[in-house]
């Protein structure tokens, strides 16, 4: 009841809100836009990979990701058509389990979610730019990628945050545009690539691998494809960060959640399956871990070198519209958490500048995250056997966390969907009982995929870095801070 007295106190001082923006184009834009990026052409070699060149696998694991985000598009779906008010997910946690659970899922969002994934897809960015302008990528007499790759994606990232900060408008609108831009090579690909594929025997062969003597299965490879291929589908839950911005967001953010990941699916399918018009699994294979250059490898006799160079253009572009979206996320998450009257220095994080009425010191708060795990990274990830790279031989630290920590999100949300069953009773059988369990049922199946393909210690290696993350979180946690800050 304290807590609670301050918060209404807190807002009504705070009176100063998000004008209406966006309208369902925005919000589409947004989870599509967000969803689809690099992840399909960078994880699509990993995919089939991971399943040993089992397209029939690899398509499984596609439609079993896209099962659980149209799943748990829907129970947020149900909770977005009753509560709305600044952050989406945060305000669902808090009336699920309270305000503590609310802001631990905010802080997890704000340090390690949003900006780890922004980081990623920034140095994912630079790395196709790289290769599309024929700038070197691959460093192996020093590290696993280049030094330009690194400092390109770099300055991706800071001026993703930049643009968002300064012009949040223009970083809207340029979302809708980058996303109808991303689609171009994945539709014509997709389609082109099918009807090819099935009309010259291309991918009847490629399906046929796993009856040859070639083929070698790879032992918990299906789980590992899944956790892997689920980065290609996050992102959706971001939309709801937006909700505040919304033209009656009730209507219009159910329709862009369950819309936008149904299309996702149906383009993804089409495209990972146009990947056997190449006609060769061990070419497939090939790409990882640049799956990236697959699309061109499919595009190039199909559509000649120019429009294949064009396609790479178009995938920059691509991985650009999604680091913009979860940018555009990662700088109201703190705003998030400060207009509840919680965490360090919350009036001032809980300011909105009146001038492009924008949290901008939220932004700089979510850029020196996305800087960290950007420097996470390079340093323990990709460089190299100086420090740890792609040689994994300290499993403790081989984690990608743009991966694990969608896993981590989806068992967070498990004692959500318990409240909507427990608190929801004006709710009908169906969306109380039936969606909440099947959102339950498809986050374990998450978590048992991560555990399987990745290995306990690499798990235990990251639940260190979050639980190191919440106790930092937990000492901000209290209100009192606000208060005194107000006094």
């Amino acid at each position: 009841m304290y807590i609670f007295s301050f918060r209404k106190v807190f807002i009504m001082e705070n009176e100063h809100v998000m004008e209406k923006r966006y309208g369902l184009a925005t919000a589409i834009a947004m989870v599509v836009g967000i969803v689809i990026g690099s992840g399909v052409f960078i994880k699509g070699g990993k995919l089939l990979a991971k399943t040993g060149g089992n397209l029939k696998l690899g398509i499984l694991a596609i439609l079993l990701c896209g099962v659980v985000c149209i799943i748990c598009s829907l129970v947020f779906a149900i909770l977005s058509q009753k509560y709305n008010k600044v952050n989406g997910l945060v305000d669902y946690a808090e009336v699920a389990l309270g305000s503590k659970y609310a802001y631990y899922m905010g802080w997890f969002m704000t340090t390690i979610y949003t900006p780890s994934l922004a980081a990623i897809l920034a140095f994912f960015s630079g790395l196709m730019f790289c290769q599309a302008a024929g700038i070197r990528t691959i460093d192996l007499a020093n590290g696993c990628f280049s030094a330009e790759a690194f400092g390109v994606g770099g300055g991706f990232l800071i001026m993703g945050f930049a643009l968002n900060a300064l012009s949040p408008k223009l970083a809207g609108k340029l979302q809708v545009s980058m996303t109808v831009i991303k689609l171009i090579p994945l539709v014509l690909v997709g389609v082109v690539g099918t009807i090819i594929g099935l009309s010259n025997g291309s991918s009847a062969a490629v399906l046929d691998f796993v009856n040859t003597a070639e083929y070698v299965p790879v032992e918990g490879g299906f789980f590992a494809a899944v956790v892997g291929f689920a980065f290609s589908f996050e992102g959706w839950i971001l939309a709801t960060s937006i909700n505040s911005e919304l033209k009656d967001p009730q209507k219009t953010l159910p329709k862009a959640l369950i819309g936008g990941s149904l299309f996702v699916v149906a383009i993804y399918v089409l495209y990972i399956f146009s990947m056997s018009s190449v006609g060769s699994v061990s070419t497939i294979l090939s790409t990882w871990p640049l799956g990236q250059s697959l699309t061109g490898i499919a595009a190039r006799p199909i559509f000649g070198p120019v429009i294949s160079k064009i396609f790479e253009i178009c995938i920059v572009i691509s991985c650009l519209g999604t680091m913009n979206g979860l940018i555009m996320a990662n700088c109201r998450s703190q705003y998030s958490i400060a207009s509840r009257g919680m965490g360090p220095m919350a009036s001032w994080f809980a300011d909105i500048d009146k001038q492009n009425d924008f949290p901008i010191k939220s932004a700089l708060f979510g850029m020196i995250f996305a800087g960290f795990w950007y420097a996470w990274d390079v340093v323990m990830y990709w460089n190299g056997q100086d420090f740890m790279g792609t040689t994994h031989q300290l499993r403790f630290f081989a984690f990608e966390p743009d991966e694990v920590c969608i896993v981590n999100l989806y068992l967070m949300y498990i004692p959500m969907f318990i409240a909507i069953m427990i608190k929801c009773k004006e709710l009908g059988v169906f969306k109380r009982i039936v969606m909440p369990i099947l959102g339950i049922a498809c986050c374990i199946f998450m978590v048992v995929c991560c555990y399987l393909g990745w290995g306990g210690m690499a798990c235990l290696g990251y639940v260190c870095f979050f639980l190191a993350f919440m106790i930092v979180g937990r000492i901000f946690m209290h209100p009192e801070n606000a208060i005194r800050e107000l006094e």
